[in-house]
């Protein structure tokens, strides 16, 4: 297992150094070794095959590492996006006034995750600053599990949003560190 660990770091640090690879890879983005590279790139994230679907499905193929974690945080902004315009409809159609305030709670983390941390992160990544990048993905991480810890004592009505939000920051992160490397 450790072998095959070394082998598929020593075989990413290669394709992401080597301009021959990553010019193949640009001149033919349907190739297998754009597949290939989407995948390698996978594997070392936390959740390969939400990270494979996603940018498998993206309608231009990423060419770069730098290209799929843009990639991911506009995927991660969509979801913030429609998590927040779900919370504000729950709270319109809600009688229950605690629920009502933990709802509010949530969407006061979701509003900086969608104004801010992300396009902060887009601009991080633009000016190659990867751990300011970085740093302000986990931060939208972090405001989606405050998110979470509102509804202490009940179940949170968007669990399984914040589920998939904590999800696509784990791999968006993973992302940007293999940039970090480079």
């Amino acid at each position: 297992m450790r072998n095959r660990a070394s082998s598929i770091s020593f075989t990413l640090l290669l394709l992401f150094s080597s301009p021959i690879v990553m010019s193949t890879a640009l001149a033919s983005p349907q190739s297998s070794s754009a597949n290939d590279l989407i995948d390698q790139t996978c594997n070392n994230t936390p959740f390969f095959d939400l990270c494979s679907r996603i940018l498998h499905s993206n309608p231009v193929p990423p060419s770069n590492p730098n290209d799929m974690a843009l990639i991911m945080i506009k995927n991660i902004e969509e979801n913030a996006t429609d998590t927040l315009n779900y919370i504000q409809e729950l709270i319109k159609r809600t009688s229950d006034h605690q629920l009502e305030r933990q709802l509010s709670l949530c969407a006061e983390d979701y509003i900086p995750i969608v104004k801010y941390d992300l396009p902060q992160a887009v601009d991080a990544l633009n000016r190659r600053n990867f751990p300011f990048a970085s740093y302000s993905i986990n931060y939208a991480g972090k405001e989606v599990d405050d998110c979470n810890k509102k509804f202490s004592g009940s179940q949170s009505p968007v669990a399984d949003r914040n589920e998939i939000m904590r999800r696509l920051v784990g791999v968006t992160v993973a992302i940007i560190k293999l940039l970090h490397v480079m």
